[in-house]
């Protein structure tokens, strides 16, 4: 959904389903004006969130999670208090039996669990290319949108349905909205298996970041409806 006029009616027709199915459905709106997490792009979103089970979180991807995981405890009956759920979400984390859980899970599928237990065994694209800030400031804009076409264009998604997907490429970010930066520090790295276009992309996603002389701030939760 574009804007917040459009998720709040879709979420209202969620919650009318859920209670023609007389199930309680509750729907959580949340800020797409920039990625969620650093990566974009196939296994290194899986290694994002391997690193996540392991303890190592970015803010907003914990914000999300452990609200979208307090509530399905209250649903499940587990738990009434929010934030007593979100504690125990944690811990679990900080514990290592949601880490030992997803081995276990990928285990059950036949999976190779010594990915997980060591991110090294991942494939890595062929060019890993830094994009670099022209100035100094605060990152006041970076459009999701923008960002998931440029890593579309690195062959992470389907430009038509016949084309491949190549699991290796994608953006990781290092500057999100409301981080401070020094010109020449990096912004982000493109990573890709095409040097031509991953300099052009490289260069896109430079112009993608908006650079201010004032810090704004972002909310990730913008709803519960």
């Amino acid at each position: 959904m574009k804007n917040i006029e459009q998720a709040t009616n879709l979420a209202q027709m969620m919650k009318k389903i859920g209670n023609l199915a007389n199930k309680e459905t509750v729907c959580v709106i949340t800020n797409m004006d920039q990625p969620l997490g650093k990566a974009v792009g196939n296994s290194l979103e899986v290694i994002e969130a391997i690193n996540f089970l392991k303890g190592n979180m970015q803010e907003d991807v914990k914000e999300v999670i452990t609200t979208l995981g307090a509530y399905m405890l209250k649903l499940a009956g587990k738990g009434e208090n929010i934030e007593e759920n979100k504690k125990r979400i944690l811990e679990q984390i900080q514990n290592g039996k949601a880490f030992d859980k997803c081995k276990q899970w990928i285990q059950k599928q036949g999976g190779d669990i010594s990915y997980l237990e060591n991110i090294e065994k991942w494939e890595k694209a062929k060019y890993i290319l830094p994009v670099v800030a022209t100035k100094s400031g605060y990152i006041t804009s970076l459009d999701a949108q923008k960002v998931g076409e440029i890593s579309m264009r690195l062959g992470a998604g389907r430009i038509k349905k016949e084309d491949s997907i190549d699991p290796r490429v994608g953006v990781i970010l290092e500057k999100k909205i409301g981080d401070s930066v020094g010109k020449g520090q990096i912004l982000a790295y493109v990573h890709a298996n095409n040097d031509e276009i991953g300099k052009q992309e490289q260069e896109n996603l430079q112009q993608i970041y908006e650079i201010g002389e004032n810090k704004i701030q972002t909310k990730d939760i913008l709803a519960i409806i």
